[in-house]
């Protein structure tokens, strides 16, 4: 499994437009591709300006399988959505890793 974490930070007064615009835009989106396997938000309790998000993809071929054009095209309907400043501060990838016991 590919973990997907983004960074960003939110005009603290724009948090709650932010995370419900990225429901209803970005994540109604990468749920119509195969690989998608659910997401998470993160809000700091000690920082109102910063959002997590986790985003969870069965490969990581899968999730680069989604064409740049409906990458692009859902940024621009997202950044007018949410009519804010917002910044991605951090983008990473991960792998899930399971041991079995005993190994």
């Amino acid at each position: 499994m590919e973990v997907e974490y983004l960074k960003v930070h939110v005009e603290p007064e724009l948090r709650e437009t932010y995370i419900q615009k990225d429901a209803e835009i970005w994540t109604t989106t990468l749920s119509q591709y195969p690989g998608y396997l659910g997401k998470e938000v993160w809000i700091s309790a000690d920082e109102p300006s910063l959002v997590i998000m986790v985003v969870r993809w069965e490969t990581f071929e899968l999730w680069q399988a989604i064409p740049q054009t409906v990458l692009e095209e859902t940024e621009s309907r997202f950044a007018a959505a949410v009519g804010g400043e917002y910044e991605l501060v951090e983008s990473s990838r991960y792998q899930i890793r399971k041991f079995m016991p005993g190994c």
